[in-house]
């Protein structure tokens, strides 16, 4: 049992289900909140983000990517704790679940909720699978921003209420640039494992200073957004004061910042996890200023 825990990585499900519940808020901000979507998008994020984690496990080992020098924690296939075959059997009936699942979510939102969640499913195969990974062509970040930032949010709210929002839209960034920062702190740490078997990550890219460059950028525009969206939302009245309770995270932000330019190796594990923290926070004071503003 420890070793499918290990496999399936519950630290990383956060990044998964938060941006539902900030859809969800964003529906009920707009008058349309719905429960039962809500819950079925919140437990088909969290499959289909456990099924992308089995499937990485077998590529990465199949690649070189999960070598013993791996400062991460050990990957469940890698380490021999479980066979390629049935990792592989876990993650097809993970994304049968998923599917399945997900048509009470296709009923309720649409032909637009079925395209987004096969196209989730290909992109969880795609990240390190076919014959081009998402992932070694350093396309993954920019993956990370779109379906737990835009996909999610956007997917969240317009099963709930039907229609598009810029408003959603651009909220939708906020959980999009934390999940990249996530993501690249994980590759910064990686760098000397990925690049000798051609995993071209943004962090091997840019090289280790930019890539820390690149994550403070993501932090601060992660952060930034709620308090210019706090106008927008509110552009001929006074602006409710709640809507800046997400200012209360930046210094969550400013301590990342500061702490990723000074860990080095196996550091960056606590990094990783500060990053979690910081999507989960914001992301929650962001939920609340919407709740309490309403």
């Amino acid at each position: 049992m420890n070793a499918w825990i290990l496999a399936t990585r519950p630290h990383t499900l956060p990044a998964s289900v938060t941006p539902v519940v900030l859809g969800s808020v964003l529906a009920a901000f707009d008058g349309a909140f719905a429960l039962a979507p809500a819950l079925a998008a919140a437990v088909c994020a969290m499959l289909l983000q456990i099924a992308s984690n089995l499937i990485n496990d077998i590529y990465d080992f199949r690649k070189g990517a999960d070598s013993s020098e791996r400062l991460g924690p050990p990957r469940a296939v890698a380490a021999g704790l479980l066979t390629e075959q049935a990792v592989k059997r876990v993650a097809i009936g993970v994304c049968v679940l998923a599917f399945v699942l997900g048509q009470y979510l296709v009923w309720v939102g649409g032909w637009q909720i079925l395209a987004i969640g096969v196209l989730s499913l290909i992109v969880a195969w795609a990240y390190t699978g076919g014959p081009k990974p998402l992932a070694y062509m350093g396309l993954g970040e920019v993956f990370a921003f779109l379906f737990f930032g835009v996909v999610a949010v956007m997917g969240t709210y317009f099963a709930q209420t039907h229609q598009f929002s810029w408003v959603a839209l651009v909220y939708s960034f906020v959980p999009g640039f934390w999940s990249a920062g996530i993501l690249l702190t994980n590759n910064i740490r990686d760098i000397h494992t990925d690049a000798p078997v051609q995993k071209n990550t943004v962090a091997v890219r840019l090289g280790d200073r930019n890539a820390r460059i690149l994550y403070c950028i993501f932090t601060a525009l992660a952060l930034v957004l709620p308090f210019q969206l706090a106008f927008l939302l509110f552009p001929e009245v006074q602006t409710p004061a709640w809507l800046f309770l997400p200012l209360c995270a930046v210094p969550l932000g400013v301590m990342s910042c500061r702490s990723l330019f000074q860990a080095q190796g196996a550091e960056l594990n606590s990094i990783l996890g500060g990053t979690v923290r910081n999507l989960i926070v914001h992301c929650l004071l962001v939920a609340l200023g919407l709740v309490l503003a309403r």
